[in-house]
């Protein structure tokens, strides 16, 4: 099977209305689609690489483009998994984790989106726990980092409910224009704290060499995996 060549292909992650895995062809192509059809007002643009400017058929085609080559450029020094978000059996956006070094830094970043039409329902802030999860219980990282342009409310909202606080301002150029980012931090006690999703992990075990995450924190042996008192417990990573 090719899951024995590639395991991050049999690691999912769910939450109580979310799947989260490495799509599939058929669910590469449904992922493009919600691309083509709007991920925000056009007068707006919450990305650092306008990639959603595209026309539809091209920023369908970036989507494609962009799994194809995170899965050819993955290096246990240097990856992104872009996981493809289900809700009710429909996808619905994207949810990426990233990491350099991190077999050292123990330092993940992540990033998102979701098609217009699936906004405003909480699945912003489930799918960012469902790899929150991954990050701290499942590969044992020391710190998450994330960052929002100023006049995104919806994605700092989603942090600070998950317990980031800020980290600095930093300034960019985006459509020839100053666009001030919020820069967030979230350290493994924040996480521990704010952790009140439940989220199951599979087939997380042989995907460990390839984050670089063998021998960092066993989330079974590490109590501060346990969930915070009063929330849900996570089922066990298999």
């Amino acid at each position: 099977m090719l899951t024995a060549r590639w395991p991050l292909l049999g690691l999912r992650l769910t939450t109580p209305r979310l799947e989260l895995r490495l799509p599939d062809g058929d669910e590469l192509a449904a992922l493009a689609e919600v691309a083509a059809a709007g991920i925000h007002p056009a007068d707006r643009m919450p990305f650092l690489v306008p990639w959603t400017e595209l026309p539809p058929t091209e920023r369908a085609r970036s989507v494609l483009q962009y799994h194809w080559a995170r899965r050819g450029d993955w290096q246990p020094e240097r990856w992104a998994l872009p996981l493809a978000v289900r809700c009710g059996g429909t996808v619905v956006g994207q949810q990426t984790l990233s990491a350099r070094d991190f077999a050292v830094l123990g330092t993940v970043q992540s990033s998102s989106w979701l098609g217009l039409a699936h906004q405003g329902r909480g699945i912003g802030t489930e799918m960012r726990a469902a790899v929150l999860e991954l990050a701290f219980a499942g590969l044992g990282a020391s710190e998450a980092v994330s960052g929002a342009f100023e006049d995104n409310p919806g994605s700092l909202a989603v942090s600070k409910k998950l317990g980031y606080q800020p980290d600095g301002l930093q300034r960019d150029v985006v459509r020839g224009r100053i666009a001030t980012t919020t820069r967030l931090r979230l350290a493994r006690s924040g996480w521990h704290e704010h952790r009140r999703i439940p989220v199951t992990i599979e087939g997380l075990t042989p995907c460990l060499p390839f984050f670089g995450a063998e021998n960092r924190a066993t989330p079974a042996l590490d109590p501060t995996a346990e969930p915070a008192a009063g929330t849900p417990a996570r089922q066990p990573a298999r």
